[in-house]
């Protein structure tokens, strides 16, 4: 009987093995809002990671959070490096381009594990108000095939794009 436990518990964990490696080799997440403002009042919220705390929804988490700003004050090799808990981790950011209407982040976590993505920004005028997009994509080894067979990127990370765009909003659309 244990033996055929065993055996039943062995084919279980290959199939899922099996299973993981037929996943995406790739993932993105993202979301939008609709904010009152115009690019051009959003654009120094994206470009200047001082001002990154002002609505990210990670800033929070770690009153001790150790960071580390670099390269230029704001737009293309400004970076932005960061060290906490658990719930933050340690990590680093680096603009990679800017536009009218899009940023482009390197955004490479080092622990509690260890990612290489892009984070884009992506501003569409629609008036007065911008459509701001934001997304997360990269590659997913082994490890986060198999996480997303329990859970996805999309819901381990959307809540907090959305949280992170209410607030920008709010910031945005001070007067």
């Amino acid at each position: 009987m244990l033996k055929k436990i065993g055996l039943a518990l062995v084919a279980l964990i290959a199939g899922l093995l099996v299973f993981t490696l037929t996943r995406p080799d790739d993932f993105r997440v993202e979301r939008e809002i609709v904010i009152q403002a115009t690019p051009e009042k959003l654009m120094p919220l994206l470009t200047d990671f001082q001002k990154f705390g002002l609505w990210s929804p990670w800033e929070h988490l770690d009153p001790a959070m150790q960071r580390d700003f670099s390269g230029p004050a704001s737009g293309v090799g400004a970076v932005y490096a960061w060290k906490g808990n658990d719930e933050v981790g340690k990590g680093r950011m680096e603009i990679l381009s800017v536009s009218a209407d899009k940023v482009v982040v390197k955004l490479d976590f080092f622990s509690p594990f260890e990612a290489h993505n892009t984070a884009e920004y992506t501003l569409s005028r629609q008036g007065e108000a911008t459509k701001m997009t934001w997304a997360m994509y990269g590659p997913a080894n082994f490890v986060t095939k198999l996480m997303g067979v329990f859970v996805s990127m999309d819901t381990m990370v959307g809540k907090d794009f959305e949280k992170g765009l209410k607030q920008i909003k709010e910031v945005a659309e001070k007067p």
